[in-house]
């Protein structure tokens, strides 16, 4: 993601060690769902100078990627009752994910993908100051797939992603 600049806005927060890493060890709705409540809770109570963004995998029990949009809806949910919508955002990403009308090996498709399934907490005002300073926000998502369909399977098989070696 921050190699190929797929996402301009990730390498600040990267390089300033503002972005949260956690893991759930659950593999069921609620046991997720409860680790993504603290993740919410725990970026809330931090400045974004010290934590901007969370990324919480999720490597047990949402395999399907249907299963997954389930539980991303549910996520949705969680943030409208915890009333936080318009302060933060859910985002995913899913190793099997294909855009609607897309072949499933269309390397646009790794835009969205994780080596696992991946709930991703994002502040709106970062957000908002992003793509402020961004001159073609709008233009990055075109971008990404170019990039990733030009870089082709091998290429994306050469940089090893989510490789343990």
């Amino acid at each position: 993601m921050i190699g190929l600049n797929l996402c301009p806005f990730a390498k600040a927060v990267h390089a300033k060690g503002q972005v949260h890493y956690a893991v759930s060890t659950n593999d069921d709705f609620a046991g997720v769902l409860e680790d993504l409540h603290a993740e919410l809770q725990a970026l809330l109570h931090l400045p974004a100078s010290e934590r901007d963004t969370t990324l919480l995998a999720v490597p047990r029990g949402f395999d399907d990627f249907l299963l997954f949009n389930e539980l991303v809806r549910q996520g949705d949910r969680l943030l409208a009752r915890e009333r936080v919508q318009g302060i933060v955002q859910l985002a995913s990403f899913h190793p099997r994910f294909v855009f609607a009308g897309a072949d499933e090996d269309d390397m646009g498709n790794f835009s969205n993908r994780a080596p696992y399934p991946t709930l991703h907490l994002l502040r709106e005002d970062s957000m908002d100051r992003a793509v402020a300073a961004f001159p073609q926000a709008d233009a990055i998502f075109g971008t990404n797939i170019e990039r990733l369909r030009q870089l082709g399977r091998n290429g994306w098989d050469a940089l090893r992603v989510g490789a343990s070696g």
